[in-house]
């Protein structure tokens, strides 16, 4: 078992009787006086097995000091056991032998330490600045640095709008979260606040000379701009409510009186099947067989008796295939009557 493990129980065997140790979020924490601050480092080192360091830096406690803290890591038999140990050093005399020689990692963090909060590590090889410029004046983390930019411009929200140049001016109107009552009306101090001074109420503005006055209509009724100039104006026509076999308004042939010399009207729109086809593809009657007239030539196309002729369709040609022409076989020419047919010659009528 690894001595580790049986911290924080054993914080005072291990590094003192003044040591004070506990353990959070998986990290141990062990707390031990000025004294017993490079005698700690040796114990987490060769007894504990933390021989991985991480980091050191400071924390600026207003009237306690300043606290050193050093974060090493044990990583034996592939398991991270994390230790802090921390010390305290007061500000008048911010001093602290230096952990070098324990873990020579910590040369870098205590010239940064040593910059930034002033805390001086005695028996430190080279404690100069590390990050700042040479004729920098002062220590930037320390709690009482004053920054020069608030100097110059005070902070934005130190005081309330209004209390900085007028303090009769109004003060930003003070809201409550949803659900937290008025301290006025329940809690200890239930009516001892002084009332919150009442705002004024807003009263409306006058309109300015000429301008328009706001529409106060509804929306069906549309804007004043969009209103009739006068009620002779002729309205306009009704939206169309016909259905679409009907067609439209403009599409609707007016009743009138017949007329010879007029054009026919235009035929009312199709309502005719898709079986059944468009009226321009009707069949045509055929007309009345004339004595003297040639013979007609027969139609392409055939329908049997009891059946609808098929629709003819340019987009859906193999419903009804047709050659692309027809040839007709040419008239045999008849005689003439003063043509003899042409004899061939006889031998043998020759002596």
């Amino acid at each position: 078992m690894n001595l580790y493990d049986s911290l924080p129980d054993a914080a005072a065997t291990v590094f003192g009787a003044e040591a004070v140790a506990e353990r959070a979020y998986d990290v141990l924490t062990v707390d031990v006086p000025v004294g017993s601050w490079i005698p700690a480092l040796e114990i987490a080192r060769d007894k504990l097995g933390c021989t991985y360091f991480d980091w050191l830096s400071a924390v600026d406690e207003p009237g306690t000091g300043f606290r050193i803290c050093a974060h090493v890591v044990s990583l034996e038999n592939h398991r991270v056991r994390r230790l802090l140990l921390r010390t305290t050093v007061p500000h008048a005399a911010p001093s602290l032998p230096s952990a070098v020689a324990v873990y020579a990692g910590a040369e870098w963090h205590e010239r940064e330490t040593f910059e930034m909060f002033g805390v001086v590590f005695t028996d430190h090889p080279h404690l100069v600045p590390l990050l700042l410029p040479e004729n920098f004046e002062g220590h930037p983390l320390r709690k009482d640095f004053v920054l020069a930019a608030r100097v110059a411009k005070a902070w934005p929200g130190a005081k309330e709008p209004g209390e900085a140049h007028d303090p009769d001016a109004p003060k930003r109107r003070q809201m409550l979260p949803p659900g937290v009552p008025d301290p006025n009306d329940w809690g200890p101090l239930k009516g001892q606040l002084p009332p919150a001074p009442a705002r004024p109420a807003r009263t409306a503005r006058a309109p300015r000379e000429g301008a328009p006055v706001r529409r106060t209509r509804s929306v069906t009724e549309g804007s004043a701009t969009q209103a009739a100039e006068t009620e002779a104006t002729t309205p306009r026509p009704a939206r169309r409510t016909r259905s679409v076999s009907e067609g439209s308004a403009s599409q609707a042939v007016p009743a009138a009186e017949p007329d010879a010399g007029a054009e026919s009207p235009r035929p009312a729109r199709r309502t005719r099947s898709a079986a059944e086809g468009s009226a321009s593809q009707a069949a045509v009657p055929a007309p009345e067989p004339d004595a003297g007239a040639e013979t007609q030539r027969p139609a392409r196309r055939t329908v049997a008796p009891g059946r609808r002729p098929a629709p003819r369709s340019t987009d859906a040609p193999w419903h009804n295939p047709q050659p692309a022409f027809t040839q007709d076989p040419a008239p045999e020419s008849e005689p003439e009557a003063g043509d003899t047919p042409e004899t061939r010659p006889d031998n043998g009528g020759d002596a």
